[in-house]
């Protein structure tokens, strides 16, 4: 299978929030906690397990877990005490005559009890803690099925090396350069094993990792002869299969293929000798409908099939599901489609032999040799467009597929390897909106785009007649406000096949004392903005939130009326302070205790500009005790030069000369000017924040907000 698929795009820069106590000035800034390891990293289902985990700034208070899926769950686990030291001598008071602030116990480790039912979906979770700093970062635990075993060091040696019963979850650490990691098991003669690493994949989304793993496993006989070796199969990491011969003793060895180590790089190798699938086929489904799945994999029963029914409330799209297996398998990647299905046709591997496809079609197609191209013909209209999808990577499947259409005469009109939108690429190809140059026949060609083939090679094409729609991303995957003072949540739009216009913003489930303010994306602009603001009783606590886009849009005669979810995402750090943005679930607001900044004040919430004018906001921020950091006032989510956010109306610029942005040390009164360009068009009651931010360090920021700003442009 391919080497590792990375889902982050490097961008500008990082900006992330950053939260410190109001009552405890510090030299350095607390920040909201940022999760790096849980070890162990796996947890068996039908047991309750103790699990260390590890973050960037402190954990202390934490009073809640959030964990994604069901039948697992976590909670905090009181930390210990110290022993009782002797009694010190007062603090001599600070200047002013104030008591000396005391210090406070950073906890950087915290203990975390996770609950799996027996039924619990095995496979990673994801997990996140509440502070009063607010939300973590997003964590990941594995569930599996078996018995987990954690090394014991040393084990970097075959003489010292950790001792399995298989079946197990091996969980350990490559924690440091040229860290080797031995286990050694017994196995049966005729038996065999399949050696599941997870360990890459589960790093995707720490936020300040900056360097991955890359796994790769080795299986060595008692004389400590090589028998087999996995580098990369699912991304980075390892799968490794092996049948044994003899009876005996057995080491299964660990490392990083370049000899690298970190004290995070967790990993879980699942070891055991059941069904193993890798993928399925067809690998799309519909809903309500009875379908024949062939298992790929190893140790599949005689019979390598399955009969399954989704359920007609099953999500469309990419799901993991389990299988109806006597023997427990793993879960298995599938697309639920609401598409007409059909199979790839044999011996469509030729244009003359091109299978005939009535759009919209969804096609389950698996490239069975290398070197191997399927063809499909369509019929269009002259300026007739179309989208078409070859899903594969996001289903695991070792294709990378390459898409591309052809005209009858076998020209190539146009072709795409891996799709991007904004800051996330999937590593599937998509042709989106293509336009007939003509009235006839044309063909998709659909390949591996390195020409391989085999079982897991399998892919889904979704063929469709295009139709204008949206979708939307979030900035980031959490949003933290003080009690008392507010914060801001930016919304990127992607407008696809012929949409224009404005989207109208609103969030759903905020917790109880967050009133939000949600604006829009204009026409023309990419950003829109939602102004949260807590009550000044607000007690720390978070929910889950979704932010949903709304347009009204007619075109060609037809009335759309189109709706979309944003999708989260979560910055990563990378190497040299850039950063990454990797997709989940969860977009978490968390109400904070109050923080350095208890509030930004302005002068006024509304204005109204003519086009050709300017007009002041004056700005005033009420700094906590003790806080005299500098302090930048905006109205965009920028740093670097890099822009992340900018919900202004178009033709609405910051005056950076006339306003005063820097408020340096005890200074807390500064000044916004915005200008409206001699031909701004007319806009009415665009939200708009004002943003104080605070240094952390030399890439990272916390952002507070002031209420939000409405600005209206009147017509020239």
């Amino acid at each position: 299978m391919k080497a590792r698929f990375v889902w982050c795009l490097l961008v500008a820069s990082w900006i992330g929030p950053s939260l410190v106590s109001a009552q405890t000035p510090t030299k350095e800034v607390e920040t909201y906690p940022m999760l790096m390891d849980v070890v162990p990293l796996a947890v068996q289902a039908g047991q309750t397990a103790e699990h260390q985990v590890r973050s960037r700034y402190t954990m202390e208070g934490a009073y809640r877990v959030l964990v994604s899926g069901s039948g697992l769950t976590a909670e905090v686990v009181p930390p210990e005490e110290p022993a009782a030291a002797p009694p010190a001598k007062a603090a001599k008071p600070a200047a002013g005559g104030k008591p000396a602030a005391k210090a406070k116990r950073a906890i950087a480790e915290l203990k975390l009890r996770f609950h799996a039912a027996a039924d619990a979906l095995p496979g990673v979770r994801d997990f996140r803690i509440a502070t009063p700093q607010g939300a973590s970062t997003l964590g990941q635990i594995v569930v599996t099925r078996d018995p987990v075993v954690v090394e014991t060091e040393p084990n970097d040696t075959a003489a010292t090396a950790t001792a399995v019963k298989t079946p197990a979850t091996i969980c350990g650490a490559v924690g440091k350069a040229e860290d080797v990691d031995f286990y050694k098991f017994h196995a049966a003669q005729g038996s065999s094993l399949s050696f599941h690493v997870r360990s890459a994949r589960c790093q995707d989304r720490i936020h300040d990792l900056q360097q991955h793993i890359d796994p790769i496993v080795t299986l060595r006989n008692a004389a400590g002869t090589v028998l087999a070796m996995s580098d990369n199969y699912f991304f980075a990491d390892a799968l490794l299969h092996y049948r044994f011969a003899a009876a005996g003793d057995y080491y299964l060895e660990i490392r990083d293929v370049r000899y690298m180590g970190n004290t995070y790089w967790q990993y879980a190798i699942e070891v055991n000798d059941r069904p193993l699938v890798t993928t399925v086929f067809p690998v799309a489904l519909a809903r309500e409908k009875s379908t024949r799945l062939e298992l790929v994999g190893f140790d599949l029963p005689a019979d390598p099939s399955v009969t399954l029914t989704l359920p007609g409330s099953t999500p469309l799209g990419n799901q993991w599901i389990d299988l109806p297996l006597k023997a427990r398998a793993n879960p298995a990647a599938v697309w639920v489609s609401d598409l007409p299905l059909t199979v790839a046709a044999a011996d469509n591997l030729q244009p003359a032999k091109a299978q005939t496809i009535e759009l919209p079609a969804g096609v389950n197609g698996r490239v069975r040799r290398p070197g191997e191209v399927h063809y499909y013909r369509f019929q269009a209209a002259k300026g007739e467009r179309f989208t078409f999808d070859a899903i594969g990577r996001q289903l695991q499947s070792a294709m990378d597929p390459i898409i591309a259409v052809l005209n009858e005469k076998g020209a190539r009109a146009v072709e795409n390897d891996d799709y991007a939108e904004g800051q996330v690429f999937t590593g599937d190809a998509r042709i989106e909106h293509w336009a007939a140059p003509a009235a006839g026949r044309y063909l998709l060609e659909v390949r591996d785009l390195h020409l391989g083939g085999g079982p897991e090679y399998v892919y889904f094409l979704q063929a469709r007649r295009s139709e204008p729609y949206f979708s939307l991303q979030l900035d980031t995957d959490k949003t933290i406000v003080s009690a008392g003072g507010a914060a801001m949540l930016f919304v990127r739009v992607f407008r696809h096949n012929g949409f224009a216009g404005e989207v109208k913003l609103h969030v759903e489930g905020l917790p109880p004392a967050v009133k939000a303010t949600c604006g829009r994306i204009l026409d023309g602009v990419a950003d829109g903005c939602i102004v949260l603001q807590a009550d000044r009783a607000a007690l720390p606590s978070l929910a889950n939130v979704r932010v949903v886009g709304q347009a009204d849009f007619a075109a060609d005669g037809k009335n759309w009326k189109l709706k979309a979810v944003a999708r989260p995402l979560q910055e990563t750090y990378l190497p040299g302070g850039g950063r990454g943005l990797f997709p989940v679930d969860w977009h978490t607001v968390a109400i904070a205790r109050p923080m350095d900044i208890l509030a930004v004040e302005l002068s006024q919430t509304q204005i109204t500009l003519k086009p050709g004018e300017s007009k002041k906001i004056d700005v005033k921020i009420r700094r906590a005790a003790g806080f005299d950091k500098n302090v930048t006032l905006d109205v965009m989510y920028r740093h670097l030069g890099g822009i992340s956010g900018n919900s202004l109306p178009p033709g609405v610029t910051l005056d950076d000369k006339k306003s005063r942005t820097l408020l340096t040390a005890k200074l807390s009164a500064g000044a916004i000017v915005l200008t409206a360009a001699a031909d701004a068009k007319p806009v009415d009651k665009q939200v708009v924040p004002v943003i104080a931010s605070v240094s952390v360090n030399f890439v990272m920021k916390f952002n507070y907000a002031g209420p939000p700003l409405l600005v209206t442009v009147e017509k020239k």
